[in-house]
């Protein structure tokens, strides 16, 4: 077994003052890409760009969705992972305060400003350079923590699968309204449902009963994920002063222990739309299928079974917003793995 330093926990400030204690201008701020409600600003801490993330269950539904009431990407800076990422890697994290707001829920991250680092906004083909750095670069983070047995659980597997279900958000879209993705979720399953029907009813089906599903994802080996690779949490910062480059990798919404095919699945599943020309969702498990055999990770007798359940695990997440032949690869892939693995209870 290889042999691991001990995490070294960050120290959590326990107020925004003290967080931005030299702060010297704040300025209110929203981002493109944020879909979940978080708050934002900037502010410039000795004459430097830093942007400050505001968390707390009453701002973002997406934590709410989740059962997310310790703020997860607190809780990896409390826990010593930022620090302990592999160099091609990169947070932005430079410090977090926790206990804020409302039954001391909320937390504050104070981040680098690496905005001129983000993959642009839009619907254009992500350069094939970046994008195989990017799958480099996530292989490497999970070569590095791959089956380290101290790793927290932050985000349970369940939790992931419950991610964007319709109970919930029917909820949220009748409670606030006002944010964009839960009214859309609702008539997604239904259209799921309708235009790939054995598809919809087992990814139904495992939304009542997980449990095949998760047992299978913790059999296989874990590592520690990122959780949201989704290209707008994604930059690239080309390190001239030493050479090579490095991927920024934003929000840790979703992270923590898990088999790294569950980042993969979901990176192909919100990404598919803007892969590089050429580059097939087939052809992105292959590269980083490659890229961890490279980095010495035994995938014997595992790896079929991992990115499978993964794939699942993705469809039950996001298949409601696939149409089309985007719908169809899916569809054969999850009809597929429930015949090989009977991931539906019988009764179901």
């Amino acid at each position: 077994m290889t042999e691991h330093r001990p995490f070294e926990p960050q120290q959590v400030c326990t107020s925004l003052d003290e967080l931005l204690a030299n702060a010297t201008d704040r300025t209110p701020m929203k981002t493109g890409d944020s879909l979940s409600g978080a708050l934002f600003e900037r502010v410039i801490i000795d004459e430097t760009p830093h942007v400050v993330k505001h968390l707390h269950v009453d701002d973002d539904w997406l934590q709410r969705s989740t059962g997310d009431l310790v703020c997860r990407p607190a809780q990896v800076w409390r826990h010593g992972l930022i620090n302990a990422l592999p160099p091609c890697t990169d947070s932005a994290l430079v410090g977090v305060a926790q206990g804020l707001g409302r039954n001391g829920w909320g937390a504050a991250l104070l981040m680098r400003d690496v905005s001129d680092t983000l993959i642009p906004e839009g619907s254009d083909s992500v350069d094939a350079a970046v994008y195989q750095n990017i799958i480099h670069d996530v292989a490497v983070l999970h070569a590095t923590f791959h089956e380290r047995p101290d790793l927290p659980e932050i985000t349970p597997l369940t939790h992931r699968g419950l991610e964007l279900v319709p109970w919930v958000t029917d909820l949220e879209a009748q409670l606030r309204g006002s944010d964009v993705v839960p009214p859309l979720i609702r008539p997604g399953w239904e259209a799921l449902q309708a235009n790939a029907p054995e598809a919809g009813r087992i990814a139904w089906a495992l939304l009542d009963d997980m449990t095949n599903l998760i047992s299978g994802l913790e059999k296989v080996p874990q590592t520690f994920i990122q959780g949201d690779l989704k290209f707008g949490n994604i930059g690239h910062e080309s390190l001239s002063a030493r050479g090579g480059n490095r991927t920024v990798l934003l929000d840790w919404a979703m992270p923590g222990r898990a088999p790294g095919s569950v980042d993969l699945s979901w990176f192909i599943a919100v990404n598919c739309d803007r892969l590089p020309p050429g580059v097939s969702k087939d052809d992105v498990l292959v590269h980083y299928r490659d890229e961890m055999r490279h980095l010495g990770v035994d995938i014997n007798g595992w790896w079929n079974q991992a990115m499978d359940y993964a794939l699942v695990l993705a469809f039950i997440q996001l298949g409601w917003s696939k149409s089309g032949e985007e719908l169809g690869w899916w569809a054969d892939h999850v009809e597929r793995i429930d015949r090989t693995y009977a991931l539906v209870p019988s009764t179901a």
